[in-house]
């Protein structure tokens, strides 16, 4: 015989057992999320560094040159501004321009690592190149998240960090923040401000030298 309380306890675990596919893919659009915003933080630094690069380049002041700075830091303080608005809105605003300017910005790097080979600053292949990488990583993350998020239900997965645990979420975003740091830090590294950085404890031009 079936009483009222058993009721309750099977539509409990029936609607239990209906959240958890939400439950866990709301947890993935988490994961995805701090690591498309790693990566949007990571490569805005390097097209920052890329533009600093160029305005202090030795030489004549190229017209190609001054746009390709001026295109770098443009585009660099709109992907920090849009990374930013994204992570702390839990939706990166803007998906349609994003899905155009994200592929624009990966083929002008391509286009920089290229016709930079021939040039005087062939050093900064390193920077577009981890540029690139971020670039791409962002966009197959955003991508992933539009074919996903749609699909969610409202509110399915506000308890899915709690049933999935917080420690399995933190462990993926320091997974992403390594993985993004190991690609951020060569490109910072090849830029102007990276080659003239004195590392902790010594003094530019031998000041305690003899």
């Amino acid at each position: 015989m079936t009483t009222p309380r058993t009721k309750i306890m099977t539509g409990q675990a029936n609607a239990a057992t209906q959240e958890t596919p939400a439950s866990q893919e709301t947890f993935r659009s988490d994961a995805v999320r701090l690591f498309a915003g790693f990566a949007g933080l990571g490569a805005a630094a390097v097209n920052l560094a890329v533009a600093s690069s160029l305005f202090a380049a030795v030489g004549p002041a190229l017209p190609a040159r001054a746009a390709g700075a001026a295109a770098a830091l443009l585009w660099g303080v709109a992907l920090l501004g849009w990374t930013v608005a994204g992570l702390s809105r839990n939706r990166f605003p803007l998906p349609r321009a994003s899905a155009l300017l994200l592929p624009a910005a990966a083929t002008a790097h391509v286009a920089a690592i290229v016709l930079g080979a021939g040039s005087g600053m062939a050093g900064l292949g390193i920077s577009h190149l981890a540029a690139l990488l971020l670039t791409l990583m962002i966009l197959s993350a955003t991508l992933w998240l539009g074919r996903r998020s749609p699909g969610l239900p409202r509110g399915s997965g506000q308890n899915a960090s709690g049933r999935l645990g917080a420690g399995t979420l933190l462990a993926a975003a320091f997974t992403g923040a390594v993985l993004v740091a190991a690609i951020t830090t060569p490109g910072l590294a090849a830029s102007t401000a990276g080659q003239f950085a004195v590392p902790h404890g010594e003094h530019a031009g031998g000041h305690h030298s003899p």
